[in-house]
């Protein structure tokens, strides 16, 4: 390519209950900038589902705005979702965190039959009609398999594997990707999955117990592989 590529990430608010995981944003938004990657950092502009204390994991009685709350990551450079142009994005990305199963989807409350917010799946689906890299970080892979439940694709995501230790119920979440027509695959926080037909990647992370450095390392893998189908589609 004669110009850098161009990824968006999508952040979902800022602090992981309630909105963006915000290491794996920092990490992902690192990685991408150590690789030369121009970054468009956007958020779709609604009301998040609530407001979490972080450090009570009360629920507080007041409002906040997913864009807004987003602008804290990308630190003010940051669109509206709906004001995106997919046409100038190579790639997109997804930080987990509770944002994306409350706020772009309802996943955390109605599971995958749960609704969508429609620009959130619109910039999926468009994205990944034209080729374009998906990667879903943490739990942003229930979105990727919700926001693409009613195509003809099937892709393969992952949130972790039941068979090491998670502070989440892995296999049902597994299960109810599985429900969306997609299909589960268990990997490690050590592993990442990559759907080369559908260039899908995604990587556990947080879903499973880990240090910082556990997740860096991961996240890290899931850039460098999409670094690497990025190249190979434009090579």
């Amino acid at each position: 390519m004669t110009r850098p590529y161009r990824v968006a990430v999508l952040l979902s608010g800022c602090g992981v209950y309630d909105g963006s995981e915000i290491h794996e944003s920092v990490l992902a938004l690192l990685e991408l900038n150590r690789h030369g990657v121009e970054v468009r950092c956007a958020a779709p502009d609604i009301a998040q589902h609530h407001v979490i204390d972080h450090r009570t994991g009360a629920e507080q009685a007041e409002s906040r705005n997913v864009l807004t709350e987003s602008a804290r990551i990308a630190r003010g450079a940051i669109v509206s979702l709906s004001e995106l142009v997919l046409d100038d994005i190579d790639a997109i990305v997804l930080p987990g965190g509770f944002g994306v199963a409350k706020n772009f989807t309802s996943w955390a409350f109605d599971g995958p039959n749960g609704g969508i917010d429609p620009s959130v799946q619109a910039c999926i689906v468009a994205s990944h009609a034209a080729g374009k890299p998906i990667v879903g970080l943490c739990m942003a892979g229930t979105t990727i398999s919700r926001a693409l439940q009613n195509t003809e694709s099937h892709p393969t995501v992952t949130v972790g594997t039941p068979s090491e230790p998670s502070p989440y119920d892995i296999a049902a979440i597994n299960a109810g990707i599985d429900a969306t027509g997609a299909h589960a695959q268990p990997c490690t926080v050590r592993e990442i999955s990559i759907d080369t037909h559908n260039r899908i990647i995604t990587a556990p992370c947080y879903m499973m117990e880990a240090t910082i450095t556990d997740v860096h390392t991961n996240v890290a893998m899931a850039i460098d592989a999409l670094m690497t189908m990025l190249a190979r589609r434009n090579g």
